[in-house]
């Protein structure tokens, strides 16, 4: 395997991949001045199909590996794997071959398990944005979002939200103020 770049900005991936053409890329998720690489992953399998893409995170957050999939990235491993097993991932995946991990145990998953709009209200409040913010944000009543946070906080057995948003940002659950 050769080294063609590397680059700490995920915004600059797309054009760095375009110049370089590479077989493969091995991308961070949390990358400089608060980049996704999940983002820019779906940028690159639209202009380069050919290429694989491992996306790598030591963050466990609840929805990273769900977005690579649905961004088309070819393998997704965490931070915590030997090298031989790194090495072993990618060449698997330049013959073709996916590797997925099972999603980290969390205070979301089983029952506690979030659906897509209890998740962006959990990761808005985890912006410290307020009940009114937040409704805005997703283009529903105040009353509506307060009604679906006593869901969450129903669901996942927690007495208040922010409590709730501490406990998630702390385990790696949700990062806040990322790029999607």
């Amino acid at each position: 395997m050769t080294v063609v770049a590397a680059i700490a900005d995920a915004s600059e991936a797309l054009g760095v991949a375009l110049k370089e053409r590479p077989d493969m890329i091995l991308m961070d998720v949390c990358t400089e001045h608060d980049s996704n690489g999940i983002v820019a992953a779906a940028r690159i399998k639209e202009q380069l199909p050919e290429c694989r893409i491992i996306i790598m995170t030591g963050m466990p957050e609840i929805t990273f590996v769900d977005q690579a999939r649905e961004a088309g990235v070819d393998s997704f491993v965490y931070k915590n794997v030997g090298i031989d097993e790194l090495f072993a991932v990618m060449r698997s995946t330049l013959a073709g071959y996916c590797t997925f991990p099972k999603p980290p145990e969390s205070i979301f998953s089983g029952t506690a398990a979030l659906d897509d709009v209890e998740l962006s209200i959990l990761r808005l409040a985890c912006e410290g944005k307020s009940r009114r913010e937040i409704a805005a944000e997703l283009f529903m009543s105040e009353g509506t979002i307060k009604r679906r946070i006593s869901e969450i906080l129903s669901k996942t057995g927690y007495d208040n939200i922010m409590r709730l948003a501490v406990h998630a940002v702390t385990e790696g659950s949700i990062v806040p103020n990322m790029e999607r």
